[in-house]
């Protein structure tokens, strides 16, 4: 079946996750468990989400767009995913400068056509993952660019240490490396008042104490709180690309991402990011 053809419903594993049906048990006890996991570290799993076929047509659909992925002229950036600050100690964590080379493939490069594109609008995906949230409601991230993405990994590419600009991200894994690429994160390294620089240093240090790697399987899909973890993706040591799913969404109406950060990202910005929206903390991003 083309992807033209697939409706939401038979894009997820329907008689697993039958997220469209408010009364259905399996949907509340799903809800139930990502929330508790949520609350334990700040991650959590919903395995085998797509069917086959849901599954090979977005895997299809970024395949078929990798040669329009992005990729930073820049090569090294710090946790913040920016170039550093003078004003502080050239050792500080916001001048330790990580090699980051994986590539994106934008939203704007996906159509209403597409699965992708309309899994991301399908209304009870979106008031699933806000139960599961403890949200009263999502709202669709407004950004032009960013707000649906694919990460593309290329062999001996990587995604350093870094924060999210939101404060959760929904991720859905597509295609696994043949091996590295590991997700791996620290819950809670810091909060909306405290950049907790100390703790941050110790994690770019070398301190694996805190740290916890997540394995995930193509068709996963992953809830996590980035705001506040710091996270990264090792390096693809496969001979195959990883391409990660990356569906964003924000508790309020129109906002978007920072002009600075997703041009460095994306390499590219709308009219839209010169009037964003100010964040709802103070943290660097």
């Amino acid at each position: 079946m083309m992807a033209t053809q697939l409706d939401c419903k038979n894009i997820i594993n329907h008689a697993l996750y039958p997220i469209d049906e408010s009364d259905a048990q399996a949907r509340q006890e799903i809800i139930e468990r990502i929330k508790h996991e949520l609350a334990d570290d700040g991650c959590a799993v919903i395995r085998n989400f797509f069917s086959s076929a849901g599954l090979a047509a977005l895997l299809e659909e970024a395949n078929q767009r990798k040669p329009e992925a992005y990729y930073s002229q820049s090569k090294e950036c710090n946790v913040y995913l920016n170039d550093g600050d003078t004003a502080f100690a050239a050792d500080h964590p916001r001048n330790v400068l990580l090699p980051r080379t994986n590539g994106f493939i934008t939203a704007d490069l996906f159509g209403p056509e597409t699965a992708s594109y309309r899994l991301y609008h399908w209304q009870p995906l979106k008031q699933f993952l806000a139960e599961c949230l403890g949200k009263d409601q999502l709202y669709l991230y407004e950004d032009p660019v960013s707000n649906m993405i694919v990460n593309l990994g290329r062999p001996g590419q990587q995604f350093n240490w870094h924060f999210d600009t939101n404060e959760f991200t929904i991720t859905m894994l597509l295609q696994p490396a043949s091996s590295g690429a590991h997700f791996e994160y620290v819950p809670d390294l810091r909060n909306a008042q405290d950049e907790c620089y100390g703790d941050v240093r110790k994690v770019l240090e070398g301190d694996r104490e805190r740290v916890k790697r997540l394995d995930l399987n193509a068709g996963d899909l992953q809830f996590f709180l980035g705001r506040f973890a710091l996270h990264q993706v090792t390096e693809n040591t496969g001979n195959n690309d990883r391409l990660l799913l990356i569906m964003s969404f924000s508790e309020q109406p129109g906002m978007i991402g920072s002009l600075v950060r997703v041009k460095n990202l994306y390499g590219k910005v709308t009219e839209a990011h010169r009037a964003a929206q100010v964040r709802a903390d103070g943290l660097v991003d």
